[in-house]
């Protein structure tokens, strides 16, 4: 199976398989508004504003620098922007902290994977989805109870579920970071990279594994990857960075087109993936 057969592109209802009224979907759950973030005399990032569709996959790509890594920090509570404002399900959330956005319903991965020392796979999973659990009363529903152990199998995990996390290899190391990420039952689920380190095995069941969570609980999926082709095939809509600006946004196919894309990231010999109908 490829990326492409697991694209959400198998509907051409834009609410099909997700728990959102098509009311809902039409309006973004997360908005980056005007965001504007300097160190010093840099500027990390200048006047950014994205929209996340909810049930929807919002990819975000751009070269080395360009800015993706710090509208993360901003948009899970990491970082305060000089200028602008993040908004989740129509409330201000900008002068939220990490805590209080988790308990909202944003999830986040990161670049350089970040497990706890001792703590099992399972361990991991457990805890998450207790936390969420906590939080119950935020969410559109009540996931399973054997929700860990759904994961664990979902991600493939299962001969490693009771070794300590940090003693994994990269590769398996992200896919536990994602499954506790998604333990937690998030309303959006921020993805910093996530199929770096996998090999096309990995990658391929990570992303039917997010797909079909998209699916089934309608959680909202922004992705940060440096692999074009496959935020391609399963973005909804994508946004180009560079230097700290958006360059281009809209549907995947046109924004790989645009000149101003091609001149600054992509090559003109860039060329996509055949789509799955």
């Amino acid at each position: 199976m490829t990326v492409a057969d697991a694209s959400r592109r198998g509907t051409d209802n834009p609410t099909e398989g997700t728990s959102n009224s098509s009311e809902t979907a039409s309006q973004p759950i997360l908005t980056a508004e005007a965001v504007t973030v300097r160190f010093g005399g840099v500027v990390a990032l200048q006047d950014v504003s994205i929209e996340v569709a909810a049930g929807r996959v919002t990819g975000i790509v751009g070269p080395n620098g360009a800015g993706k890594t710090t509208l993360f920090a901003v948009m899970s509570g990491l970082l305060r922007p000089d200028h602008g404002r993040v908004v989740l399900s129509g409330v201000d959330i900008s002068r939220m902290g990490p805590h209080d956005r988790a308990r909202r319903g944003i999830a986040r991965t990161f670049q350089r994977v970040e497990l706890f020392a001792s703590l099992s796979v399972r361990d991991h999973l457990v805890l998450a989805q207790r936390l969420g659990n906590r939080y119950r009363h935020h969410r559109r529903a009540t996931p399973s109870s054997d929700l860990t152990e759904d994961l664990i199998v979902q991600l493939g995990l299962t001969a490693v579920a009771d070794l300590e996390a940090v003693t994994l290899p990269v590769g398996q190391a992200r896919l536990v970071e994602v499954g506790r990420a998604l333990a937690t039952n998030p309303e959006v689920l921020l993805l910093d990279e996530p199929c770096s380190g996998l090999d096309a095995d990995q990658q391929h069941r990570l992303i039917e594994v997010l797909l079909q969570w998209k699916d089934t609980s309608g959680v909202s999926l922004v992705i940060v990857e440096h692999n074009v082709d496959l935020v391609v095939q399963v973005s909804d809509c994508m946004y180009v960075l560079d230097m700290g600006q958006v360059i281009s946004q809209g549907l995947p196919e046109m924004v790989v087109r645009d000149p101003a894309v091609q001149v600054a990231y992509l090559g003109d010999d860039f060329v996509t993936s055949p789509q799955s109908s």
